[in-house]
């Protein structure tokens, strides 16, 4: 082209242009890789090796290193393929044949296959397994007593025997205690693979700090696909208003257990997302039955009485949760409120009192943790129950642990029991009413075998739990789950308070997270928009 003649106008100088709006900056309209997401738990982890957790923020902070045999689906619990990929149940209903996933790695590099399955389940339920003494495996005998063996049948292929029909034996598949561990690494560690854990899950565990954080970072080779995010750091906040301080100030962007205060004012604050769901959690406070006046069917109904449950549930948990009347969640199939209730009526507590011999009351000693898993405001809480134990004649004196100290004091065979009445929360692991009814309330599952901790021992209430387990008619199975609840009501082996429901508040930059009702989170397909 010509060049252009001497006399065409030359451009203005850069600074003398009108000044261009700049384009919006693009946001991605799907999955972004990076990013880190620190939760603010309730109180420190206990361990890391799922076998032996039995508290919610050790599950929660431990759920990523891991994969469970059966997976429950998002947001329910039906199961579905994990490790293993598809099962097979004998006619008689005593064999399960899984067919396991091939391929798979464990984060130290080796191979996860049927020998690996076998070890896993006969350390925690074979006294005689070498590596049996390298934890304290609470939840074994619910998970696996009914377990007769476990058979390789090829590298592939390991068949679970069972002793007799039990129902909900695919739930327990998907539990905590069917996470797979690496062998290698329980053989190198021992009984420190509990602050070294290794699986084949979606994240690897790359440090634990006590009292600081937990460290995970991202599994590049996760056999149901790399994660989005680059690591997650869970660091235990236990006062409920620090934590929530922690939130609003940027030092974690995913939170549990907003306090009821500010949950409206979160909600209403367009930075965060608050998530929420009905929840598969009871909160209760249990009487020590080894203890008089406890064994007094007369004094723990006149307790229950005494109780302004409403005013809990409405003042202190402002309808975080929901009032209870039986110890299984109204979410949890074959539930009942077709039993007796105990409203709050403190001249009938007195009553009953004098009826059982005790016209003026009696001191107790309550035991409270500060914090912990599905507790929500246990001191609050506690001392409210105390003021109107008080109104009748119950003059109960508070004392107050931390929370993995307290777990070490209420989780004891009887003859270690020392409380009169502790507080305590269950949130349910497989969406069976077993995990609710049988684990807490049968008298086969005092500590160390399960978790009933105040030592609860109906004899009718034991036979309907224990026939409901070898019953596979699921009509059937919720018959005999609702007669145990209304011997349960008229017996009442706690004071049942209400049904949290599952709250957290995150940063709206956190996305495609979903709660689960047994609680933990994953983590392995949610991401950070930039």
């Amino acid at each position: 082209a010509a060049p252009a003649p001497a006399t065409q106008p030359t451009a203005a100088p850069a600074a003398e242009q009108p000044a261009a709006p700049a384009a919006p900056a693009e946001q991605p309209a799907g999955p972004v890789k990076g990013g880190t997401i620190v939760v603010g738990l309730q109180a420190e982890p206990t361990t890391l090796d799922s076998q032996q957790i039995s508290d919610y923020n050790s599950h929660r902070a431990a759920y990523g290193i891991y994969d469970m045999l059966l997976r429950f689906e998002d947001e329910g619990t039906n199961v579905e393929p994990g490790l293993a990929e598809r099962w097979e149940i004998s006619d008689d209903g005593l064999e399960y044949t899984l067919y396991l996933r091939q391929g798979v790695k464990f984060h130290d590099g080796t191979d996860f296959n049927a020998d690996a399955v076998k070890f896993n389940i006969d350390r925690q339920i074979d006294v005689d397994h070498p590596f049996h003494n390298t934890g304290q495996f609470a939840y074994a005998e619910f998970t696996w007593g009914m377990v007769d063996r476990v058979e390789v049948v090829d590298p592939y292929t390991v068949k679970f025997v069972l002793k007799d029909k039990f129902a909900p034996f695919l739930n327990h598949l998907a539990m905590h205690p069917a996470a797979m561990a690496s062998p290698a690494a329980v053989e190198k560690y021992g009984m420190d693979f509990s602050i070294n854990p290794v699986g084949t899950g979606p994240f690897k565990f790359v440090r634990w700090t006590p009292g600081v954080e937990v460290v995970l970072e991202k599994n590049p080779d996760y056999w149901r696909g790399e994660p989005l995010l680059d690591q997650i750091i869970y660091r235990p906040i236990i006062e409920d208003q620090s934590r929530l301080t922690e939130l609003e100030s940027g030092g974690v962007n995913f939170m549990v257990n907003v306090p009821p205060d500010d949950l409206a004012r979160i909600k209403g604050d367009s930075q965060y997302t608050v998530v929420e769901q009905a929840g598969m959690h009871t909160w209760w406070v249990a009487f020590n039955h080894t203890k008089e006046p406890f064994n007094n069917k007369l004094v723990r109904q006149a307790m229950n009485y005494a109780i302004n449950k409403q005013a809990i549930v409405d003042n202190i948990l402002k309808g975080t949760g929901q009032l209870a009347v039986s110890p299984l969640p109204p979410v949890v199939w074959s539930y009942t409120d077709d039993i007796q209730t105990y409203e709050y009526n403190p001249e009938k507590a007195k009553e009953l009192l004098a009826e059982a011999g005790y016209p003026d009351g009696f001191t107790c000693d309550f035991w409270l943790p500060e914090s912990g898993s599905g507790m929500q405001q246990p001191v609050v809480m506690g001392t409210a129950m105390q003021a109107d134990l008080k109104a009748v004649g119950i003059d109960c004196t508070i004392q107050t642990f931390e929370w993995g100290s307290y777990l070490e004091k209420v989780i004891v065979p009887p003859d270690q029991a020392e409380f009169d009445l502790m507080e305590m929360s269950w949130i349910g692991d497989n969406g069976d009413p077993d995990n609710f009814l049988y684990i807490l309330l049968s008298g086969e599952q005092f500590p160390p075998n399960g978790y009933n901790m105040g030592f609860y021992n109906n004899e009718e209430v034991n036979k309907l739990l224990a026939e409901a387990r070898v019953t596979l008619d699921k009509a059937q199975r919720t018959e005999l789950y609702v007669q145990a609840q209304k011997l349960i009501a008229e017996d009442p082996p706690w004071m049942v308070i209400d049904h949290e429901s599952q709250i957290v508040a995150m940063s709206n930059k956190i996305k495609n997270f979903k709660l689960h009702p047994t609680g933990p989170f994953r983590f392995d397909e949610v991401w950070i928009e930039p």
